[in-house]
């Protein structure tokens, strides 16, 4: 959605680390850059003067004269300022004291509400609340059975008295909808109202009826990030028409300028509480500005990037390939299957990676990434026996040919395949025991001291020496030299008489 005013704010900021100093047209000039790049993303012309001015009074100031490196200063400032038009903080939902909470939803029609609707109530249903949606949009032809599928998929209970499709009054069902939730036990009610092509006072009026009706806790204004400039023109006629307290932006995965996630919030003074950012229900979340913003600047989102493997990754299973790993158990394809299955869980290998920083400068090469070399990689796994998942040394030619078969792929890319996974397997033994540095886990230093308790007191090669023992407790309590009763030979005792002179040995005529 950004990339555009991403990759243009890049390429000014780059041109001023070559500089010591920053002059007054220096600034200037990157102030004009900024603001050309905002217009063409196509953030409100209002918006753009006050950003514009506010970053230039602050990069005119003390703060970047004084900086060691003012460049970076400005970087910070513009980052600052972006957040602040973003919404400063991240706003949470505001919960009734005395349940249920009422949500209700508000936008045009297309803006995807009731998809949004779906998301919304997975998302608060895996933070342990019993949401229930409501079909109030009777107009739009099988709107209610689309919730009513929305709401199976995403594990929720839904309210549809009506059958839509122009049948039904939605005042109705929103209010009988309240006292439904209370003898259902449901924490969460969300409303999901109806929607038009364009403002007019129907939808205004119902709208209203409906806020009138429940007393929402919080109205939300669903807004398509992709229709430019009049989100701001809508936002403010729903702001003048019914009121709401947050923002919800839809369709932030596509490929328009992203304009209206820099506009509607200062419009309207509202913040944006939710994004979501694909078709599947988990693409969906709060909003952060501050992330938000370190996107724009290509300065990644590492912590939208750890809570994402906090919710795929099983503690257990990671607490147990940790312990694995130390004990050195080895490392097998199908813990390398397993560990792959779970990356993939976490959504599309592009957007994870585009949360590094500085990635957006590899683009074109995050571009290349196909999710479906993982799909590939995962059967060619699955159609190995498991002796060969085990241990795959014993896959050979005949072998090879068979998993490639079976997978559909070439026996070039099962070579490949096991090559990689050797090094990996290399890499998690070196891992295991700690790589030589110092406090980490791993086996090294526990073999060295096994190895010493096993080798003990260092013995000598000599047969003579071997039964000689320690110092001072020779027969005699001597020397550890003198050789103990019985000659050399130990304890060993020779018949009386024995003349070893009078035996033959080989070369002895």
């Amino acid at each position: 959605m950004f990339e555009t005013l991403s990759d243009r704010l890049t390429s000014v900021f780059s041109s001023l680390r070559s500089k010591g100093r920053l002059s007054d047209a220096d600034i200037d000039a990157t102030c004009r850059e900024i603001r050309i790049a905002l217009l063409e993303a196509d953030v409100a012309l209002p918006v753009v003067k006050d950003f514009v001015a506010r970053v230039k009074e602050r990069a005119r100031g003390a703060e970047v004269s004084g900086a060691l490196n003012p460049a970076q200063q400005v970087v910070k400032i513009v980052n600052d300022e972006l957040i602040e038009i973003l919404g400063g903080e991240t706003r949470r939902l505001r919960y009734a004291k005395t349940p249920p909470t009422v949500v209700m939803l508000a936008g045009l029609q297309g803006s995807g509400k009731t998809t949004l609707a779906g998301k919304l109530a997975k998302w608060l249903r895996d933070q342990g609340h019993a949401p229930l949606l409501v079909a109030a949009d009777l107009q739009r032809p099988n709107a209610v059975q689309q919730l009513s599928v929305v709401a199976e998929r995403a594990g929720v209970a839904v309210y549809a008295p009506e059958p839509g499709n122009g049948v039904g009054d939605p005042v109705a069902v929103a209010r009988q909808s309240i006292d439904h939730a209370r003898r259902q036990q449901h924490d969460i009610v969300i409303v999901d109202t109806a929607g038009r092509l364009g403002i007019d006072q129907e939808l205004m009026r119902q709208a209203a009826d409906i806020r009138d009706a429940v007393t929402p806790d919080e109205v939300l204004f669903v807004v398509d990030a992709m229709i430019g400039q009049d989100a701001v023109s809508t936002a403010q006629a729903f702001m003048d028409g019914v009121g709401f307290d947050g923002v919800v932006l839809t369709k932030l995965d596509g490929d328009a300028r992203g304009g209206a996630a820099l506009s509607v919030r200062h419009v309207t003074g509202r913040p944006i509480m939710f994004a979501s950012t694909g078709e599947k229900l988990e693409d969906f979340d709060a909003f952060h500005p501050d992330r938000m913003a370190g996107r724009i600047l290509d300065m990644g989102d590492i912590l939208t990037l750890i809570e994402q493997a906090q919710k795929t990754f099983d503690e257990q299973q990671a607490a147990k390939m940790a312990e694995k790993l130390v004990a050195g158990d080895g490392f097998t394809l199908d813990d390398f299957l397993e560990q792959m299955m779970m990356v993939r869980k976490m959504g599309p290998i592009k957007n994870l990676l585009g949360m590094m920083p500085g990635m957006g400068q590899m683009r074109d090469q995050l571009n290349q990434v196909d999710d479906r070399d993982l799909d590939r990689v995962a059967a060619i796994i699955r159609s190995m026996t498991p002796g060969e998942r085990q241990d795959p040394k014993i896959i050979n030619g005949s072998r090879r040919a068979r998993i490639a078969g079976g997978s559909g792929v070439s026996v070039t890319e099962v070579n490949n395949l096991v090559i990689r996974f050797f090094e990996a397997q290399k890499m998690m033994k070196r891992m295991s025991q700690g790589m030589g540095i110092p406090g980490m886990p791993g086996g090294r230093g526990k073999a060295q001291k096994a190895q010493k308790a096993k080798k003990g007191r260092r013995v000598s090669g000599d047969p003579r020496k071997a039964g000689l023992p320690k110092a001072g407790a020779g027969a005699g309590g001597g020397d550890e030299a003198t050789p103990p009763r019985g000659g050399v030979l130990g304890n060993l005792q020779l018949p009386p008489g024995f003349d070893p002179s009078k035996l033959k040995l080989p070369g002895q005529n």
